[in-house]
C-alpha cells in the first residue's frame, strides 16, 4: 500500500473510531469524487467514439449519488443490479481491511444479516428486525453444502435440510413422485450452442454451418437429455432477458434443405467434422457425451461424418476462447446480467475474442450501434437485426436453455426459484419451524461481495447485502433497491441516483452517498486505498464496469 493510500485508510479507520455518537464504524458524511480531482481518462475505440465506462463517482449531498459516464449507457442499471455489486458502510470496509476480517464477515443492509460462518459446516443468517423492507419470514436461514446431488437428495429426504439445489435430472421422476418433497424449475439464464471456427474448413463456408443448423432436431436433445422447463432455444440470448429474442426463430430440422446447401458448398458426398467437448456436466449441458454422441448420428443423416474430440477438463476452455478448437465445439452463452447486449456482444461485439474465428463486420457495427443506444424501440430493432444476421451467418447453433431443478420439502413456503439462482431466502417459511436450511453444492471461498464469483457465495450475497438495484423475485428486471430511482440525463452522460431515507447497516451505522462511493470506487481503481479483498480481482465489477489504473493492480 503506498503512502497515500494508507494514510486515506488510516483516516477512515481513525473517523470509524471517534464518530460518537454514532456508531462505531459510522464516519461523518462529506461531499467528494473519485477521482478526486479530474474524471478517469475515457477509452476510445477504433472509430474515435469513447467506450462505456465511468468517468467519475461523485457523492452529491447524503442521498444523491451521480455517476458521469464515458458514453451513453441504456444496461446501467441492469449492471447496478448485479449481485456483486453490494454496498458496504465506508468506516466497517476500512476496520474489516485493517484487521483481516474482510472475506469472513458482512456488514449488509439486507433482510436477513450474518450471524456466524462455522467454516467447513455451515452458514447461519438471522432476521434484521430494522429493515427498511419487508420482514424476513424465517427467525433463522442456515446454509449448508454438499457437492454430490444424490447425498443432497438423501438429506431433503431424511429431513435434516428444506431444500437441495441442483436436482439431478435423473431424480426428477423420483422426486416428482414423492408427496413429502417438491420440485421447483429454474429458467435457463443460458444457452448451449454448437460453437464453429470459421478459420477452418469446412466450417469457414457459411454453407456448411446453415446446413449443419438445418440437419438438427434440436428438439430432440431438448427431451432426451435436460430436466423439464429446459426450452428450445430460439435465439442466442436466453429468452428470459426482456427483449432479447426478437427477429426470426432459428431454423427447424429440414434434411432435404441441408443436403442441397451441401452440395452447393462442393460437398456433395459430405464431409469430414471435429467436434470438440468436455465432459464436465454444467446447467446448460447436463450431459455433454451423450449430447455429443446424439448430434453425431443426426449428422450423419446428411452424411456429415463427426469424430468427437473429448479433451481434458481444466485445459479446454482455454484453448476454445483462443480459437485453437477447428470445426465445431461446445460452448454456452453465459450472461454477466441479464441483459440483451451482454448476451452477444460479448461473443460477437468489437471487444471479442477469436472463440467464433474471425469476427463478423456486420454482427460487429450493429452491436455496436445497439449498446449505445437507448430508445427502446430503435434498440429493439437493431436487436432484430442482429438475431437475424446471427441466423444467416450461423457463427453458432443455439440449442437449449438448460433449466435447473430445487427440490424442497413439501412443508416449504414462500420459495421462488431465480433466473439468475438469486433466490431470496427472507421470503421463505417452513410449516412448523422458525429455521429455513438450504443445502448448495460448495462452501464459499469468501464472502466479500463485490470481490467473489462463484455462485454459491454470491448467493449468500443476496440475502444479506444490498446494491443501489436488484433482480425482482423470479426474474430479471432490475429494481430499486437501496436507490428509489436513478436517473439520466438528456444526452446520457449523468447517471443521478436518489438514495433511501434512514436506511441502516447491521451494525447500526447509516447509509449515505459516501458509503456508495467508496465501495464502489474500491472496486473500480486499482490505487484506491480499499481496493483489497480476498484475491484482489475484482472480476465481475473489472469485467462489466471496467478498471481504472489497472497497470497497478499488478504492482
Amino acid at each position: 500500500m503506498t503512502a497515500a493510500r494508507f494514510a486515506f485508510a488510516l483516516a477512515l479507520i481513525a473517523a470509524s473510531c471517534t464518530a460518537a455518537p454514532a456508531p462505531s464504524s459510522e464516519i461523518a458524511f462529506s461531499a467528494r469524487s473519485w477521482p478526486e480531482v479530474e474524471p478517469a481518462p475515457c477509452v476510445v475505440g477504433d472509430g474515435g467514439a469513447a467506450r462505456l465506462g465511468i468517468a467519475r463517482i461523485e457523492a452529491v449531498d447524503e442521498l444523491t449519488v451521480r455517476f458521469e459516464l464515458c458514453a451513453p449507457d441504456p444496461a446501467f442499471t441492469q449492471k447496478l443490479a448485479v449481485t456483486n455489486f453490494s454496498v458496504n458502510d465506508s468506516g466497517w470496509l476500512a476496520t474489516a481491511i485493517e484487521d483481516g476480517s474482510l472475506a469472513t464477515t458482512m456488514n449488509g443492509t439486507g433482510p436477513l444479516a450474518l450471524l456466524a460462518w462455522e467454516q467447513g459446516v455451515q452458514i447461519v443468517l438471522t432476521r434484521n428486525d430494522s429493515y427498511w423492507g419487508d420482514r424476513a419470514a424465517s427467525e433463522r436461514v442456515v446454509i449448508q453444502w454438499e457437492p454430490e446431488s444424490a447425498a443432497r437428495l438423501v438429506q431433503l429426504r431424511a429431513g435434516t435440510v428444506d431444500a437441495a439445489d441442483n436436482a439431478a435430472p435423473t431424480d426428477e421422476a423420483a422426486i416428482a413422485a414423492d408427496a413429502s418433497l417438491a420440485l421447483l424449475t429454474r429458467e435457463g439464464f443460458n444457452t448451449f450452442y454448437l460453437n464453429f471456427n470459421n478459420r477452418y474448413a469446412p466450417v469457414n463456408d457459411v454453407r456448411v454451418r446453415q446446413a449443419i443448423a438445418q440437419a438438427l432436431d434440436r428438439q430432440r436433445i431438448v427431451d432426451l437429455f435436460y430436466p423439464s422447463g429446459t426450452t428450445l432455444a430460439t435465439h442466442v440470448p436466453p429468452c428470459v432477458i426482456d427483449g432479447a429474442c426478437v427477429g426470426d426463430a432459428w431454423y427447424a430440422q429440414d434434411l432435404v434443405a441441408a443436403r442441397a446447401l451441401l452440395t452447393e458448398a462442393g460437398y456433395p458426398n459430405g464431409l469430414d467434422l471435429t467436434l470438440s467437448l468436455r465432459e464436465t456436466p454444467r446447467a446448460f449441458l447436463p450431459d455433454p457425451v451423450a449430447v455429443a454422441t446424439d448430434i453425431q448420428a443426426q449428422l450423419a443423416a446428411v452424411g456429415i461424418r463427426v469424430t468427437l474430440d473429448v479433451q481434458e477438463a481444466g485445459g479446454y476452455i482455454g484453448k476454445l476462447l483462443s480459437g485453437e478448437l477447428r470445426g465445431a465445439s461446445f460452448s454456452a452463452a453465459l450472461p454477466d446480467y441479464p441483459e440483451a447486449w451482454n448476451s452477444l456482444g460479448i461473443d460477437f461485439g468489437s471487444t471479442s475474442g477469436p472463440a467464433h474465428g474471425d469476427q463478423y463486420p456486420r454482427l460487429v457495427a450493429l452491436l455496436d450501434e445497439a449498446q449505445r443506444e437507448s430508445d427502446p424501440a430503435a434498440r429493439e430493432a437493431l436487436f432484430m437485426q442482429i438475431n437475424n444476421e446471427i441466423r444467416t451467418q450461423v457463427p453458432v447453433v443455439p440449442i437449449a436453455n438448460g433449466a435447473s431443478l430445487i427440490a424442497t420439502r413439501a412443508a416449504v413456503r414462500g420459495l421462488v426459484a431465480s433466473p439468475v439462482v438469486m433466490e431470496r431466502f427472507s421470503a421463505v417459511s417452513v410449516e412448523g419451524s422458525n429455521t429455513f436450511t438450504w443445502l448448495q453444492g460448495g462452501e464459499p471461498a469468501g464472502l466479500y461481495c463485490m470481490d467473489e464469483e462463484d455462485r454459491e457465495a454470491v448467493r449468500i450475497c443476496a440475502q444479506v447485502m444490498e446494491g443501489l438495484y436488484g433482480y425482482a423475485v423470479g426474474g430479471t428486471a432490475a429494481e430499486p433497491r437501496l436507490a428509489t430511482e436513478c436517473v439520466a440525463s438528456a444526452d446520457g452522460l449523468v447517471v443521478e441516483c436518489a438514495l433511501r431515507r434512514d436506511v441502516r447497516f447491521h451494525n447500526g451505522a447509516r447509509l449515505d452517498a459516501g458509503d456508495v462511493l467508496d465501495s464502489f470506487a474500491a472496486a473500480w481503481d486499482c490505487t484506491h486505498p480499499l481496493h483489497v479483498g480476498r484475491t484482489g480481482n475484482f472480476r465481475g465489477w473489472s469485467w462489466i464496469m471496467g478498471t481504472l489504473n489497472a497497470d497497478a493492480c499488478g504492482e
